[in-house]
């Protein structure tokens, strides 16, 4: 295999050097949980991305949400510019399961609209995982959903190679099996042509495709070419092609599986005609009786994922095939903010079971349909073998497990943990008007954390009504507008920000120097030790940050929460003092905040939105009316997970298309 190795302009150093060291040796070791208890702004992703260099692993990094994905996805790319770094998040753009509410009778049938570009994605990384070892997989807690057995998706690939004898009809025949469809006007991924005796191939994870030439029953040559452009790319002597969907079963296998349905629903029906639900009976033996039909005569049928159990060969009550079984059975497991990440994925198999749940007692879904699931949270630790739990404030859980915890607390930069004052809450605005004056005497910025938002807007008017330049950021703010405010407060155009949990924009504000907590001292999960912490870190960047909390008494997750910040920053003030650093606040261009490869994210999204408008015709109105709709769903969720680039030109499609230009 092509081994791992990161390519970067940065050595270790800190204390890096020495967690790097650590916890390769407990992966090589077999130890079976680590940690990488990491301060924000310390490089834990330079961190992980070296253990990974170190132990030759396969390695599957599990995040808690798209964004976060997005961004390790990126920079995971930058250091391993040479090796496969695949992206797997949940495809769907937009996602309503099916479900049934009891209580109102109403049957809401599922309705998605899935992203093509992140299908290819998820589709390129389990082909990455079929053909190489190099394999490194962002991921979000999609990967516990189930997928084909790896075993099934393996023996379904279909080969060519120069020189070898090939069946054209039966090709094609081994083609749609694998759900590629036929056009021979257009060529787009999961689709294939036939031209006398050349076939072409768009594999659904890939942006080139294979032009195979046949003479009579023979290959006699095999090119890898840019479909749109029509661009030979490479002679090759072999193409190997995988399917095009993620959950696919051979003919014999459906086959099989039709025989146990038809049981099922016998014995189901039955079991509900003694309990008297003869509506139920009636309404189950409906459904599932046209699927079989389809599934006969199409080989599919929709909502197919719910009878996976038996089309897959599954005992009932036994576990789907997921991402993990994928990999080899040494690989790495690196699970980032873990204190978030850990119990979204023991989360999922309990929300999942009980909407199935209703789905099963009232005749809408058969009982097997409850396989299909994701992982219990004992199937997922039983799945991996070495893991690694990063987070600047890990869990309970993580500690106790961890054979050894490893502590990265020195920044590159030499910054330090900032400075926390308590002070009481009476007086607590005069106080606050004086600090943020001296801090703009000094050209910094503040932010204000407040527990309603309510409070917050009343604050900042409040605050703006004294002359100072104020924004305030809560929920009901749309997220272009968010982060336009994040925006000015770093170029001086507001000086403070007030907000009700500032954790979650994921953005470096490197201008500011105070933070002041209102209401430190309340019970609940804005004011745990946890969110403490973390908000603590939003001063890390700046040299002079200090955070101020105001209250009436020392909670304990204040106390827990201050402890740890004092006991870290005496770490680094005296690594600084001993290797003579001084440190300097971090400068960072203005517009990082909101991009880092602007023109790449307006190309992807002026390809993204063109595919799109290709599947419907504007001279229909009905047509017209349903693509804005679908790109209104597009620039939500683009601007939902930080896309802001992507969004705004989804943004101004829509209206050109309103104003009849599009």
């Amino acid at each position: 295999m092509k081994a791992f190795k990161v390519v970067s302009p940065f050595e270790p150093s800190g204390d890096q050097p020495q967690a790097i060291m650590s916890l390769a040796e407990g992966v090589m070791a077999g130890e079976r949980y680590l940690t990488l208890k990491g301060v924000t702004g310390s490089g834990k992703t330079f961190t992980m991305a070296k253990v990974i260099e170190a132990v030759q692993r396969p390695t599957l990094v599990i995040s808690h949400n798209k964004t976060l994905s997005a961004q390790l996805f990126r920079e995971f790319k930058d250091f391993f510019p040479d090796n496969a770094v695949e992206y797997f998040v949940s495809y769907y753009d937009y996602y309503q399961p099916e479900a049934y509410v009891p209580t109102r009778d109403l049957y809401i049938e599922k309705d998605a609209d899935i992203n093509q570009e992140i299908e290819r994605l998820r589709l390129s990384a389990t082909r990455s995982l079929m053909e190489r070892r190099d394999v490194i997989i962002i991921a979000t807690v999609s990967c516990i959903y189930g997928l084909a057995t790896p075993e099934v998706y393996r023996e379904m690939k279909v080969e060519a190679a120069v020189g070898k004898e090939l069946d054209p009809e039966r090709f094609k025949r081994e083609l749609i099996s694998l759900q590629y469809e036929r056009n021979d006007a257009v060529l787009e991924r999961g689709r294939f042509r036939v031209r006398g005796d050349v076939i072409e191939v768009c594999p659904a994870y890939a942006n080139e495709a294979y032009r195979i030439e046949l003479d009579f029953d023979r290959v006699e040559r095999i090119r890898r070419f840019d479909y749109v452009s029509g661009q030979v790319l490479e002679e090759l002597d072999a193409a190997v092609i995988y399917p095009a969907k993620q959950f696919v079963m051979p003919e014999a296998m459906v086959q099989k599986a039709i025989s146990t349905i038809r049981a099922e629903l016998d014995e189901r029906y039955d079991t509900l005609m003694a309990a008297q639900k003869l509506v139920e009976a009636q309404r189950l033996k409906t459904r599932v009786e046209y699927d079989l039909e389809l599934l006969v005569e199409m080989g599919h049928c929709p909502g197919i994922e719910n009878y996976s159990g038996p089309l897959s060969g599954r005992a009932r009550g036994t576990r789907p095939s997921v991402l993990l079984d994928y990999y080899a059975n040494d690989f790495l497991t690196i699970i980032d903010e873990s204190h978030v990440s850990l119990p979204q994925i023991g989360a999922m198999y309990a929300g999942d079971r009980s909407r199935k749940q209703n789905l099963v007692d009232y005749g809408f879904r058969l009982p097997s349909a409850m396989d299909n699931r994701p992982l219990k949270f004992e199937e997922f630790e039983t799945i991996t073998h070495n893991v690694i739990y990063v987070s600047a404030t890990p869990g309970d859980t993580e500690m106790k497990k961890s054979s050894r915890v490893v502590e990265q607390l020195i920044r590159p930069t030499g910054l330090v943990d900032p400075e926390i004052v308590v002070r009481p809450s009476e007086g607590q605005m005069e106080d606050i008007y004086a600090e943020l004056k001296s801090r703009i005497a000094r050209g910094e910025r503040s932010l204000i954390l407040t527990l309603t938002k309510r409070m917050a807007e009343e604050l900042s008017e409040y605050l703006s009504n004294l002359s100072l330049k104020v924004r305030y950021i809560h929920s009901e703010v749309e997220t272009i507008e968010r982060v336009e405010i994040l925006k000015q407060l770093r170029t001086g155009e507001y000086d403070v920000l007030v907000g009700i949990n500032l954790l979650r924009e994921g953005i470096d504000l490197p201008e500011v120097s105070f933070i002041a907590i209102l209401d430190a001292d309340k019970i609940g999960f804005l004011r745990s030790a946890t969110s403490l912490i973390q908000i603590i870190g939003r001063a890390a960047r700046n040299a002079a940050g200090t955070v101020v909390m105001y209250a009436d008494r020392m909670s304990d997750a204040m106390k827990l929460a201050i402890e740890e910040t004092d006991r870290r920053r005496a770490v680094q003030v005296a690594y600084n003092a001993k290797h003579g650093i001084t440190p300097i606040t971090i400068k960072k261009a203005v517009q990082d905040i909101l991009q880092r490869h602007k023109e790449e994210k307006l190309v992807s999204a002026s390809t993204e939105i063109e595919t799109i408008k290709a599947a419907y015709n504007l001279i229909v109105p009905e047509q017209r009316s349903a693509l804005v709709r679908r790109l209104e769903r597009e620039m939500l969720e683009k601007a939902k997970n930080l896309e802001f680039e992507a969004a705004a030109a989804l943004r101004d499609e829509i209206q050109r298309i309103r104003e009849g230009q599009g």
